[in-house]
């Protein structure tokens, strides 16, 4: 057993209120519903990961930490056995793009959507769906 520290993956639960309520982006790669994150760059600070890896995936700028700084970070998973940190902010705009990357020529996720919690509860992960319960915690009890 290796004592390095596992990697982190840096992301964001992003949300939306709106006349329905609040609505959570999720992106989804494969079968698998997620947050937008992605792994730190060397010498990167982990809100910093964040901030551009949802930049990279969903082009959203100019994210709002109402809610502060606080995170939560899942136990670790897949073969590299990383850790995903998620933070939370609000974005005053929903139009979302899935650009092309260029390592993969073609966009990292196939469809993105804003769900109500109850939608993304039930397509999320077992390991995302704490964080996401966390998030409602938060966001919910500010409406």
């Amino acid at each position: 057993m290796s004592d390095a520290p596992n990697p982190l993956s840096c992301g964001v639960v992003v949300v939306r209120r709106g006349e329905s309520g609040i609505r959570y982006l999720l992106l989804r790669a494969y079968q698998y519903w997620d947050f937008p994150k992605g792994l730190m760059e060397a010498g990167e600070e982990p809100l910093a990961a964040a901030v551009r890896e949802v930049e990279e995936e969903t082009t959203l700028i100019e994210l709002q930490f109402t809610w502060g700084y606080e995170f939560r970070e899942t136990p670790p998973y897949g073969q590299l056995r990383k850790v995903a940190r998620y933070y939370i902010a609000e974005s005053l705009a929903g139009d979302v793009m899935l650009p092309v990357t260029e390592e993969l020529g073609h966009p990292e996720h196939e469809e993105y959507c804003w769900m109500t919690f109850d939608e993304a509860q039930a397509l999320v992960s077992a390991r995302v769906q704490p964080v996401l319960s966390w998030a409602r915690g938060i966001v919910e009890s500010d409406v």
